[in-house]
């Protein structure tokens, strides 16, 4: 019986395939040319590896939870925690959100170093594990993602800002986010519109914490523009631009009923505070921030983002990390450690990069080589920026490394940085202002307020002086300005720092009572004078008009 006329035909058809050559021909050889560039060209598909990720975190949490209580409260965790008493939409030099978490963390666990820290060491790990899902996402296997990881762990600036509480380890985390949500969106032409909304209310919330979102915000604008024009017309870009601005509406009427207070804000930090940074300056301070040893990753990553075949789907990353570098950078006083939230991505990239060309036989024994550089370069300098060593080994250990005490602001700086020296003499301080409070007589106990020249010392007062019985601070500085005399009526004022003459002009009568003596603060915080003031000559509404001092 003969062989059907169609099963003759399908055979003849699969014969033909197995002897005309593919149209996707195999692999290159690790060794010919185009091996090389195999990370620029194919993506890779890898299982997730969760142990190695949650490894890496934990490992992060680690280090902060070693080192948590440092050398004492830092500057703006005083602050913070006086901002908490005073739950707001709003606060001139920052939005609410991080305010917010730490009232619900006070309310839980206390208002100590260790209870407040531990939200950075948790934000710190988890922003650890976002870059290693980043560099999965882009295609990276488990010694790319083990690299990327070893980056976000090893870099100064993320152990710095994730050691204390504030705003800035809120926004690692946030810009880490958008970026694995921006990967999420992928190669479709039209994501998902859920998609988009998540990714709105993430940077709703990221706006929240710190305006600095904008940048961000243009970046991926930008972004979107050059690398998926077609997004543009879909109704996603929109949805997730919408939701962003409606959580943010609040803090923005805050700003409009309060007369704008963080453009003044701006506007005089930037003119008085900070110091003029040149293009050559800044884009040093990234490779000193980000650790010198990272550089081959995050410069790759960002290689590989902008160029590389595999990575067309990830450009938007690419195209926004430089279009914040450029807005940063034209500003002429912008901190490098402004951009340092867009490194999460280009680390990520840099693990894809490095993962894959390093994956070649006679190359292998160098992966465990670069991560090990990596973490030994991030060990050696964590003392720069973590309090990890008693102060005078940490002066010693500064000195073998060729670093000077450093400030991005126009204070004189003592035997530590202002990062640093921002962490002593608040219990000193207050120490000094509760023994002038406790020498006045009780009829003028129940009245007196004291004024502090600065948020810090005033805080310190607040959080601090609670515990010795002492009564509210009063400042012109940023947001105590908002909160006015609390109670005082012009009688008695304990006064820390200022000048006699200046002070005899305006109160009946002045007496210098203490000198602060605070150790390794801020110079210009030590040997201030404490007064005690009598009598307010002029007008209380028109006095206090004239402390205001938002910068």
């Amino acid at each position: 019986m003969g062989v059907p006329l169609g099963e003759t035909v399908v055979r003849r058809v699969r014969r033909a395939r197995r002897q005309t050559p593919s149209d996707n021909p195999s692999p290159p050889s690790r060794g010919s040319w185009r091996g090389a560039l195999d990370p620029l060209i194919r993506p890779q598909h890898h299982p997730f590896p969760t142990h190695l990720v949650a490894g890496f975190a934990l490992a992060k949490l680690v280090v902060h939870l070693v080192s948590i209580q440092g050398y004492g409260y830092f500057r703006d965790e005083l602050y913070y925690l006086a901002c908490a008493d005073h739950p707001s939409f709003g606060y001139v030099d920052h939005p609410p959100f991080s305010i917010w978490i730490l009232w619900v963390v006070r309310l839980l666990i206390g208002d100590s170093t260790i209870a407040i820290r531990l939200v950075p060491a948790l934000l710190g790990a988890a922003t650890v594990a976002l870059i290693g899902a980043m560099a999965h996402r882009m295609g990276a296997g488990r010694w790319g993602v083990t690299l990327a990881m070893s980056g976000g762990l090893a870099a100064p600036v993320f152990l710095a800002l994730d050691h204390f509480y504030s705003m800035n380890a809120w926004d690692l985390f946030f810009w880490a986010a958008v970026g694995h949500l921006v990967l999420g969106l992928g190669g479709d032409e039209q994501p998902r519109p859920s998609r988009w909304a998540l990714l709105g209310g993430v940077l709703g919330l990221g706006l929240l914490n710190k305006i600095s979102i904008l940048w961000l915000g243009a970046g991926l604008a930008m972004g979107i523009l050059i690398a998926r024009p077609r997004w543009l017309q879909t109704s996603g870009p929109w949805i997730a631009g919408g939701i962003s601005m409606a959580m943010f509406s609040p803090y923005l009427i805050w700003q409009v009923t309060n007369d704008w207070p963080t453009r003044e804000f701006i506007a005089n930090a930037t003119a008085q505070k900070m110091v003029s940074v040149s293009p050559l300056a800044f884009l040093s301070g990234q490779v000193e921030m980000m650790l010198v040893f990272v550089l081959p990753l995050w410069l790759a990553g960002l290689l590989w983002l902008l160029a590389a075949p595999a990575a067309r789907h990830h450009r938007i990353l690419g195209v926004a990390y430089l279009t914040v570098f450029a807005i940063l950078m034209m500003a002429g006083s912008s901190r490098a450690n402004y951009l340092a939230p867009a490194y999460t991505w280009l680390l990520a990239g840099g693990g894809v990069f490095w993962g894959s060309w390093l994956d070649r036989p006679r190359l292998t024994l160098l992966r465990p080589m670069a991560m090990v550089l990596i973490l030994m370069g991030g060990a050696v300098a964590a003392p720069l920026a973590l309090p990890i060593l008693p102060v005078e080994q940490h002066v010693a250990w500064a000195r073998a490394l060729g670093q000077a005490p450093a400030t991005e602001e126009r204070k004189e700086l003592g035997r530590l940085g202002q990062f640093f020296a921002d962490m002593h003499g608040w219990p000193e301080i207050v120490d000094t202002v509760a023994g002038v409070y406790e020498s006045l007589p009780d009829i003028e106990r129940g009245e007196v307020r004291i004024f502090a020249p600065n948020y810090g010392i005033a805080g310190a007062v607040d959080v601090l002086g609670q515990r010795r019985g002492l009564p509210p601070a009063i400042s012109g500085h940023n947001q105590y300005w908002l909160w006015g005399p609390r109670g005082w009526q012009g009688g008695t004022l304990i006064i820390v720092g200022g000048d006699r003459q200046d002070l005899e002009a305006i109160f009946d009568r002045v007496d210098e009572a203490a000198i602060i003596d605070c150790g390794l603060c801020m110079p210009y915080e030590n040997g201030q004078a404490v007064w005690v003031a009598r009598g307010l000559k002029p007008d209380l509404d028109a006095a206090w008009a004239t402390t205001k001092h938002f910068e």
